[in-house]
């Protein structure tokens, strides 16, 4: 059987090219040996792996110094609890409902603090973006949460909300490295991999360096902590 185009909305086609330099390098990465999935995370050969990874990022979407590039486990789904637990230090977060993705993670936050649903277009099965010009921002309100682009409807984001001074937290896993994007505009913007990136399992979190603080609910694990 020959290869196939994949338009599903989960995980999409790797350029054939990267997943024949994969096979190839599969027994004998570079000369080290062995397997990426062998060699130890501190390794210097994976030191250069990871390090090149996340200057490419850098430079393609051209991030500040002051936000830090974080490659995590349990994809864009872990998140929608990460980020409360680690953003939500009044206990407050307001969210705008636009499709499936954007209703579990308002779902998900609501388990940690009380999470405000300041926008939907659910009304009309998603269809639409809703007005975010002004917004019924939540004067204690620890971010504003989006999901940029919502693949099973459609819809996309062309201006972001108008967030009256409050931290944007976006979900981009279905436009990752689609198109030019301003990182200032965003505290946080993160996004599972399987779209534009590499395999599905991955989330690239891009976080702005003063959102990375101790002060995490209580009962956040080690390993959920920015």
């Amino acid at each position: 059987m020959g290869r196939v185009y994949n338009f599903s909305a989960g995980p999409a086609v790797l350029p054939e090219e990267v997943l024949k330099e994969a096979a190839e390098e599969m027994l004998d990465y570079r000369g080290t040996g062995m397997s990426v999935m062998e060699m130890s995370h501190r390794s210097k050969a994976y030191e250069e792996i990871i390090q090149t990874a996340e200057q490419d990022l850098r430079d393609l979407m051209n991030i500040p110094d002051n936000y830090k590039v974080l490659f995590l486990q349990g994809g864009a789904s872990q998140q929608f609890a990460m980020i409360p637990m680690n953003l939500m230090k009044n206990g407050v977060a307001d969210y705008i409902i636009t499709g499936q993705w954007a209703k579990k993670a308002y779902q998900e936050a609501k388990l940690y603090g009380q999470a405000n649903a300041i926008a939907s277009s659910a009304d009309k099965t998603f269809s639409y973006i809703p007005d975010c010009s002004d917004l019924p921002i939540s004067e204690n309100a620890d971010y504003v949460y989006i999901c940029e682009n919502n693949t099973i409807y459609g819809t996309k984001y062309k201006t972001l909300p108008n967030t009256k001074g409050k931290t944007l937290v976006a979900d981009v896993s279905s436009c990752f490295l689609s198109e030019p994007v301003d990182v200032t505009k965003y505290g946080v913007i993160y996004g599972g991999v399987q779209k534009n990136i590499g395999p599905a399992g991955v989330v690239i979190v891009i976080i702005r360096e003063d959102l990375i603080t101790e002060d995490v609910l209580p009962g956040t694990p080690t390993m959920l902590r920015y």
